[in-house]
């Protein structure tokens, strides 16, 4: 089996954080059952260019596989019944919706114990179940922005920057997994289950970690640094070389030996202005134009070669192109590949949770609705004609006619 074989959650998401957070889920074996709503196309991340074609795409291929699609609508009276048909024979439901999204929809722990006391309720939402912004919408680069991540990022006479990569929505995304693991354990122990209530906000002031508490604790005041420096530790940045850049981190004196005898200034290392990490911080300004010298010398190749024989922390900077083909990646099988219907081949980043007894499963994400007639039938034991009769009604869909509601 599968390490979350026994694990069915009932996920209404879309676009990045939350489909992310439940792929870590399917990829160690979980059934995810994406409750899409067919009013307007499903998950909107379907629609992201720019590779999309009639309701698939690559952005939603990256945070969906392994998943089941069931089209439901849930402001339909027979629809919201199915909900909880589903919700009796599972273990939990995920939202990454606004605050005030839960309460609207009867996602709560209140709403759905009725049928099944041990479910356990995850709300993953821009800014949480209450506050003042609970009701407003949020995306990863307005947190980062509103968290103070964008001050701390790019040079000091740069605009402020967001992060490359969307880290609130992914690292939100791990912090729902974690969620929903520790929310089903405690129901399967205790019995009874419970609210989360997460916040992409929360989460971005988390991984403010050292910074906010420095902040909070001293009124410490962070900056943007050049070429990408730690804000306290020295030499612990890119450099440019000879012919393109490199990332050095010598966050130990045995490192910082090493560092100066490859660069061949080792009259550096007994300098005692640069003599520990406190002394090469408050001096930084001075040594750093003396390193940044020392690496123009020579191409990245040669410095790679040389740090990494010594033990010195070091990366060239790669593209992404050059990144999915580093031999370590290559190696690893971090790269796999499967056929899709409409997108052709399909080449991704396998899911970094390794398990030695148990390979994790690769299946493409699921078109909108596909698995609603078998997932009614195999979770809520629903007859053919009691499917029927619900496609019928509009549940699942526009329908014929029109439905009391």
């Amino acid at each position: 089996m599968k390490a979350l074989a026994d694990l069915r959650v009932l996920s209404l998401e879309q676009f990045g954080a939350g489909p992310f957070a439940t792929m870590q889920l399917a990829d160690l074996g979980a059934d995810v059952i994406k409750i899409e709503d067919p009013a307007v196309g499903g998950d909107v991340g379907r629609a992201v260019p720019p590779y999309q074609e009639n309701g698939s795409s690559l952005f939603f291929e990256s945070f969906n596989r392994n998943k089941r699609s069931i089209a439901l609508d849930l402001r339909h009276q027979a629809g919201r019944a199915v909900f909880e048909d589903l919700a009796r024979e599972s273990d939990a439901v995920f939202s990454n919706l606004r605050g005030d999204g839960p309460a609207k929809l009867g996602l709560r722990y209140e709403d759905l114990k009725h049928v099944n006391e041990r479910i356990v309720c995850v709300s993953l939402s821009g800014f949480g179940t209450t506050g003042p912004r609970a009701a407003e919408g949020a995306y990863d680069a307005t947190v980062q922005g509103l968290a103070g991540w964008m001050a701390v990022t790019g040079g000091p006479t740069e605009p402020p920057t967001k992060s490359g990569l969307s880290l609130v929505d992914f690292s939100a995304g791990y912090l729902a997994t974690v969620a929903i693991l520790g929310g089903v354990w405690q129901a399967r122990r205790d019995g009874v289950g419970c609210d989360a209530d997460l916040s992409l906000f929360e989460t971005a002031l988390g991984l403010l970690t050292y910074m906010a508490t420095w902040s909070a604790s001293r009124g410490w005041e962070p900056r943007r640094m050049q070429n990408s420096s730690h804000q306290t530790l020295v030499p612990f940045q890119a450099f440019e070389a000879a012919d393109g850049w490199l990332v050095v981190a010598c966050p130990k004196e045995t490192l910082w030996r090493a560092l100066c005898d490859v660069l061949e200034e080792t009259a550096l290392a007994d300098d005692e202005r640069f003599a520990g990490l406190a002394a090469r911080n408050a001096n930084r300004d001075v040594l750093l134009p003396r390193l940044e010298a020392a690496f123009a010398r020579r191409p990245v190749a040669e410095w790679i070669e040389r740090l990494t024989a010594r033990g010195v922390p070091c990366a060239p900077v790669n593209g992404v192109a050059e990144a999915l083909a580093d031999p370590q990646a290559l190696a690893r099988e971090a790269v796999v590949a499967y056929d899709h219907p409409v997108l052709g081949d399909v080449r991704t980043v396998a899911s970094p949770l390794r398990l030695s007894t148990s390979e994790p499963p690769l299946d493409r994400g699921p078109f909108l609705g596909e698995h609603t007639t078998p997932i009614l039938a195999d979770v809520c034991g629903y007859s053919e004609q009691q499917i029927e009769e619900l496609a019928k009604l509009g549940v699942f869909g526009p329908a014929e006619g029109k439905a009391a509601r």
